[in-house]
């Protein structure tokens, strides 16, 4: 007889969600957050199952940091936190949209979004301007 692992409620209940998103060979999926009520998109990252349960299991947006090699749940070091208003999957189910309630800023640059360079002109321009100092979010200058 084999042994049962034991069950994870959390991913248990978002079950049907978990099947429907097709996650890469690392066990990832790109996800876009996108500001629900102006559609501004803020951001590009990637989530694992744990971090697709933890999302709708809390509310709070947390994504897999391939940086880190960890749950990053955003603004634990800078407190400029996502709030969860919906997860859509697309049709293939290899791409998350988060629409999302930011509170401030959503890039590490101190930027309200992570897309603030442009091409025009025949160049790349930085389109932008920092809302707050890197240093202020993280204590340091980290970018």
């Amino acid at each position: 007889m084999s042994e049962q692992l034991p069950s994870d409620p959390v991913q248990e209940a978002c079950q049907p969600l978990l099947d429907a998103i097709a996650f890469d060979a690392q066990g990832l999926v790109p996800v876009i957050a996108q500001q629900h009520d102006t559609g501004e998109v803020l951001m590009v990252a990637w989530m694992n199952r744990d971090a697709v349960a933890e999302t709708v299991a809390t509310g709070r947006v947390c994504y897999w940091s391939r940086s880190r090699g960890r749950p990053w749940r955003k603004g634990e070091s800078s407190g400029q936190v996502q709030r969860l208003v919906e997860l859509r999957v697309d049709c293939d189910g290899d791409t998350l949209l988060a629409l999302v309630d930011q509170s401030g800023v959503a890039c590490h640059t101190g930027r309200r979004n992570c897309f603030f360079r442009a091409w025009r002109g025949g160049r790349v321009q930085t389109i932008a301007p920092v809302l707050v100092a890197p240093d202020a979010l993280y204590g340091r200058d980290r970018f």
